[in-house]
């Protein structure tokens, strides 16, 4: 007959660091969660399993625990081990205190020597000192006097110097050694049927690691077929007091949240206000308690990972409580290639995560009346760029190069897989444009009541300095607004037809379309209300604002002249007009 397991639990002691290795790190953008594999031995009946060595920093609410094998999880919990009682002194120390005390006596002799041989020079006097013998006495006070300071000299520099070394000493005795950042300890309580080996996998989050993402951008204007290549990064800093050394690392695009519900709306009632009434006396009242939600179980879930699919897996260890439970929401996006190192040492480390090949729409756009420089410098080469991934990319600052050249720094949004995002590339000097003084004329008109009509001719010219065609320029202008009946604008040069406004605007009726197509004006020039081709272009509101753009063709070498001509009328002449 088999002997019954005992009831006394058989204690088993593990250093975590050097008893385990890490098979997995899910990295957020505000913490990680670490997999820890230990593989140990277990006997017959109750094993008290003690892992100490884990990280300060880790969450126990995070802690869970999986296992495989001929064993049952009975219990989880977690402590921290007491502070050990940290030394303010060395040998070192004692022996740089005593040197510099020793120090500042020989300097404190000095200073006196120095004293004493002024009292001497101020004592000396006709009566004892022959005229005959001042010159020998005055050349050996300087001498001495010399040699006094010297020394002096270098006793203050070498109680810099120990000064400095005590500094250093001090520091090293109060700084927290590494093993001061690992004083966590868990404890699991492991009922085995049988003798062997088990395994253990203790899963945890831990706050002070971080990724945050950052690309390289690059231009190929040359190249007509996806010219833009995204190199997407991320800059991953961990300062846990464990280091990553060749783990799997996946990073994940998702925050884990806790304690998120759905926000419930109170009721909004409406009453009519009554004259407050008298004060009255207050009786009591009474509140039930309602008992607290039972303690959340975990039920241990698949194999840990690092173990490869064709190897046999034991039999998975059944859960009967766990003190501690997960409440973060895990949700995978990508993993780095490969095995990675990263220290625990604060510091950013980068590592590619992908290079993507996108699809971009260049185009240069200015509007020449806002940037005084317009003539010199006026147009920003843009890219609409198509995330045709199916990474998304998360928000961060990208570093653009066109043509081989760095250009600027851009900040890049959130982008999902098939959504487009604009890329401004920096000035291009290639491009000039000129914005020239707007002219004006007057006429009057009416025979009772006079009105007055302004005319405004703003000519804008484009110069592309290039060796080859400019393929799409976008010249972004407006026209004035009316706020008053009294005010009617219009638009007479391009030719776009404005959508219905409000009353006071020179439209009168309601009938005609907004002009939804461009306009060409001939020579590679169209003109179009701005936003319509934008992809949320809204039809109702196009041309409201009365900014207005053109699109041109620039060829090699040449100019091109843009026209804007609007038409203000004010009735009666007499009345001033303010913003024109």
């Amino acid at each position: 007959m088999a002997n019954p397991p005992t009831f006394e639990p058989r204690a088993i002691q593990l250093q975590s660091i050097t008893d385990s290795q890490i098979v997995a790190v899910n990295l957020y953008s505000t913490r990680a969660e670490v997999t820890r594999l230990y593989k140990l031995e277990v006997q017959v009946g109750h094993n008290q399993v003690q892992i100490s060595g884990l990280p300060n920093v880790l969450e126990p609410e995070s802690l869970r625990v999986e296992g495989r094998g001929a064993a049952t999880i009975h219990d989880v919990s977690v402590a921290r081990k007491r502070e050990s009682v940290s030394t303010k002194s060395s040998p070192k120390l004692a022996e740089l205190t005593e040197k510099r005390a020793a120090q500042e006596e020989a300097l404190k002799r000095v200073k006196f020597s120095v004293d004493t041989l002024r009292q001497y020079m101020s004592s000396l006097t006709v009566q004892h000192l022959p005229v005959s013998q001042l010159d020998d006495v005055l050349m050996q006070c300087e001498a001495t006097g010399a040699r006094l300071d010297k020394k002096s000299t270098e006793i203050t520099d070498e109680i810099s110097c120990i000064a400095r070394d005590i500094d250093v000493e001090r520091a090293l005795i109060t700084a927290p050694r590494e093993d001061e950042k690992l004083r966590m300890t868990a404890t699991v309580g492991v009922f085995a049927q049988e003798a062997g080996q088990v395994e253990i996998a203790l899963i945890y989050a831990v706050p002070t690691a971080t990724w945050t993402a950052f690309y390289d951008i690059r231009v190929d204007r040359n190249t007509k077929e996806n010219p833009v290549k995204l190199i997407y990064k991320a800059a991953i800093t961990q300062n846990t007091g464990e280091p990553w050394e060749n783990v799997p690392l996946q990073l994940e695009t998702s925050t884990p949240t806790f304690g998120l519900g759905v926000p419930v709306l109170s009721p909004w009632n409406l009453a009519i206000q009554h004259p407050r009434p008298r004060p009255a006396v207050v009786g009591s009242s009474f509140s039930g308690f309602s008992s607290p939600p039972p303690a959340p179980t975990t039920r241990m879930r698949g194999a840990p990972p690092g173990r490869s699919a064709d190897e046999p897996l034991p039999n998975v260890m059944a859960v009967a409580s766990a003190s501690v439970t997960s409440k973060g929401n895990v949700n995978a996006t990508f993993r780095v290639p490969g095995l990675v190192t990263i220290p625990c040492d604060g510091q950013a480390h980068n590592f590619t995560i992908v290079e993507l090949e996108l699809m971009a729409a260049m185009s240069w756009v200015s509007v020449p009346k806002l940037d005084p420089r317009t003539h010199l410098s006026a147009s920003l080469p843009r890219a609409r760029i198509t995330n045709a991934s199916e990474y998304t990319l998360l928000a961060g600052s990208a570093s653009v190069y066109v043509d081989g050249s760095f250009i600027s720094r851009s900040p890049v949004p959130a982008v999902s897989p098939q959504e487009s995002f604009d890329c401004p590339l920096g000035l291009d000097p290639s491009v000039r444009i000129t914005y020239h003084p707007v002219l004006k004329t007057r006429s009057q008109s009416g025979f009772y009541t006079k009105s007055a009509t302004h005319v405004f001719t703003q000519r804008i010219t484009v110069h592309n300095t290039k060796a080859v065609p400019l393929g799409r320029l976008k010249v972004v202008d407006q026209v004035p607004t009316s706020q008053d009946a009294q005010i009617e604008v219009k638009l007479v040069n391009p030719a776009l037809v404005l959508p219905p406004a409000a009353s006071g605007d020179s439209i009168k009726s309601k009938t005609q379309p907004p002009q939804i197509q461009p306009l060409s004006l001939g020579n590679g020039v169209t003109a179009q209300w701005d936003g319509v081709d934008e992809p949320n272009c809204d039809v109702d509101t196009l041309g409201l604002d009365r900014k207005l753009n053109w699109v041109c063709t620039v060829p090699a070498q040449a100019k091109i002249n843009l026209s804007l001509e609007w038409e203000v009328t004010v009735s009666p002449a007499s009345a001033q007009v303010i913003g024109l």
